[in-house]
């Protein structure tokens, strides 16, 4: 089952955290990413998808070294729709975030200080997509299915967070 599959299910899910709303909030802070920079929003969702996959690595390597305990906390305590430099550097070092704004420049054609300066909102609008699996009545416990997809635990590598967000987009205009 696809990551968008599993956030849908959360959607409709009463006992996890997912809602329409969250993922409104999501899509309308992206969409102010891209009127704020002047990019459109795919580029902002590919902007996305590569500090998504940032992401991944970081609280994959936290899951293996301190647990899912560990990193279902991170995504507690950074996810949302304001900008939290804090969320960022709980996750990368300056010099993977400079990596990540290069890459990102490279791959988008946005310069590299105008990424490092979408880091401090991308990341927590990426951790606030995987919260949507969280069980709304005790949100550490490790049955985040979003978060468990986000992390491939079969390892097939079928995970993207700007496809994601097309298909949310997609869903909210029904």
């Amino acid at each position: 089952m696809g990551l968008f599959d599993q956030i849908l299910g959360a959607v409709t899910n009463p006992n996890q955290q997912g809602s329409l709303g969250q993922l409104g909030s999501i899509i309308n802070s992206v969409n102010q990413l891209s009127d704020r920079t002047g990019a459109d929003p795919s580029t902002i969702q590919s902007v996305l998808s590569i500090v998504g996959s940032q992401v991944r690595s970081a609280l994959q390597h936290k899951q293996v070294t301190d647990g899912n305990e560990a990193a279902q906390t991170i995504v507690n305590q950074y996810a949302g729709t304001s900008p939290n430099p804090q969320a960022v550097d709980s996750l990368f070092s300056p010099g993977i975030q400079q990596q990540i704004a290069e890459i990102a420049a490279l791959r988008t054609g946005l310069a590299p200080g105008m990424i490092q300066q979408l880091l401090p909102l991308a990341v927590p609008l990426v951790l606030n997509f995987l919260q949507s699996g969280a069980n709304s009545q005790n949100p550490q416990t490790g049955g985040n299915s979003v978060l468990n997809s986000f992390l491939d635990a079969d390892g097939d590598g079928d995970v993207d967070i700007a496809d994601a967000l097309q298909m949310a987009s997609r869903y909210i205009r029904q």
